[in-house]
């Protein structure tokens, strides 16, 4: 079985530039971890293409909540490939559902339009699709190259069989990425698949925040912890990831 690659969602600069030098093999740069990833500044990817040789896939999505958009979101979304496209990005990640749970096929194939033929994720809006299955066949008739998937459920502990039986139905046709709460011990049972290509592991830490003064009086977000850390990437997460991919 050849290596199996393993992509990174980052959300800092700071992290970027770790997964990078700790053997990250791709990433996804996104912006606002809270919402789940929404499209990061043009500013994060140019001076991390400057700084960084590993590929930049780029998120894709103007805000959090429901992957049912307005006209004008997808062409503001539409905007943002064709700009974060001109500065580098080497690919895409987004996913766009009908009202009825579907996943939206003509818009879809709008903003791979906008792509020019790099590479397109459909992300984890198939997690909440109302019919996995139907919903794998459109996204490869769509011809996205890839699947983000925790298999249906909350993460991929719980979605693993479904996981699995998504690399059986999918195999050479899309590469399924396992990701969503994906450690390092899923890796032994998902490569018992021949499809198994790629994974998506966070890698996420905490680290302190060097701040020395953190104000009492005012509290700027809901998470008490906010300006008391800085999310980073753990280097022995990654290391772990790798050796068990790559032995």
């Amino acid at each position: 079985m050849d290596n199996i690659l393993l992509e990174a969602p980052v959300f800092t600069i700071e992290a970027a530039l770790k997964a990078a030098e700790f053997g990250v093999d791709r990433i996804e740069l996104c912006s606002d971890f809270g919402e789940g990833g929404e499209t990061p500044s043009v500013g994060a990817l140019a001076y991390l293409k400057g700084r960084i040789d590993i590929p930049i896939f780029v998120m894709i999505r103007p805000r959090g909540g429901d992957f049912v958009y307005t006209s004008d979101e997808i062409e503001v979304m539409k905007k943002d490939i064709q700009i974060l496209g001109s500065y580098g990005a080497d690919g895409f990640v987004f996913g766009v559902l009908t009202a009825d749970g579907e996943v939206d096929k003509n818009r879809c194939k709008e903003l791979m339009k906008e792509a020019n033929g790099k590479p397109c994720t459909f992300h984890r809006a198939f997690d909440i699709s109302k019919d996995p299955k139907k919903s794998l066949e459109t996204i490869i008739d769509c011809g996205f190259d890839r699947l983000l998937t925790s298999g249906t459920r909350n993460t991929l502990s719980e979605g693993l069989s479904v996981v699995k039986e998504l690399l059986q139905l999918a195999q050479d046709r899309i590469i399924i990425m396992p990701g969503g709460g994906l450690e390092p011990r899923h890796i032994e049972s998902l490569k018992k698949s021949e499809f198994l290509k790629e994974v998506h592991g966070s890698c996420k830490v905490f680290r302190p925040t060097e701040s020395k003064f953190i104000s009492e009086q005012v509290q700027l977000s809901k998470d008490p912890n906010a300006f008391k850390s800085v999310l980073s990437i753990s280097k022995e997460i990654v290391g772990e990831f790798n050796s068990e991919l790559k032995s």
